[in-house]
């Protein structure tokens, strides 16, 4: 596979403290490089602090071109004016989850490691199926690790794109590119990186560019 068909999938800190300060260093890492698409992933916050977020962060991803999806939420991703949602296998049924965002929204789905529910997925109409985690990641737990096989396997045999997740960073993505992944979705490897977000976007590209 072309590395330069991966592109960078970004997902928030679970946590931001001042949403209205934090925009700043939001519009740096979208303007860092090529961003994909960027998911807004909260926990713990009731809706109308989800949505008062959405509405800050949304408006600055949408401008630059990047489709805005919201994690777990579909009802909330629609009232909101995400682009999509991104639903875990305890989250949402597909079919609730497509109702919910329309037939133009886009629709992920966490697969973990396994092959059986991607397949289902994809013939249920996800948008992009999700495995990992790949490498052991601090900004949530994870209980599923998958392989590089699973990549291969996939991009060989299906069209509906792959996303890569858990613990990814510059320094050891090649292999996932390389194995097939349409995206990589990083967090902690953009917002932690030592040269900042902006910086880390930047790195990302010249290896999704074969730099």
């Amino acid at each position: 596979m072309s590395t330069h068909s991966c592109r960078l999938y970004l997902i928030t800190p679970p946590v931001i403290e001042n949403p209205f300060q934090w925009v700043n260093t939001w519009e740096e890492a979208l303007n860092g490089g090529d961003v994909a698409c960027a998911q807004i992933r909260l926990k713990g916050l009731d809706d109308d602090q989800i949505a008062r977020i959405v509405d800050v962060l949304r408006p600055p991803a949408q401008r630059a071109g990047v489709a805005v999806l919201l994690n777990d939420r579909p009802d909330l991703a629609f009232e909101t004016g995400c682009d999509g949602v991104h639903i875990g296998q305890e989250d949402s049924t597909l079919a609730a989850a497509r109702k919910a965002v329309g037939k133009d929204g886009i629709v992920g789905v966490t697969c973990h490691d396994s092959r059986h529910l991607a397949m289902e997925a994809g013939d249920q109409g996800a948008d992009y199926v999700a495995f990992g985690a790949f490498f052991p990641t601090e900004t949530k737990e994870a209980k599923f690790t998958a392989d590089l096989e699973l990549l291969r396997w996939w991009s060989e045999l299906f069209t509906v794109p792959a996303v890569a997740i858990g613990g990814i960073t510059v320094d050891n993505c090649r292999p996932l590119v390389e194995a097939g992944a349409d995206f990589l979705a990083v967090s902690g490897g953009v917002w932690n990186h030592a040269q900042g977000p902006a910086a880390a976007v930047a790195a990302f590209d010249r290896i999704f560019k074969g730099a």
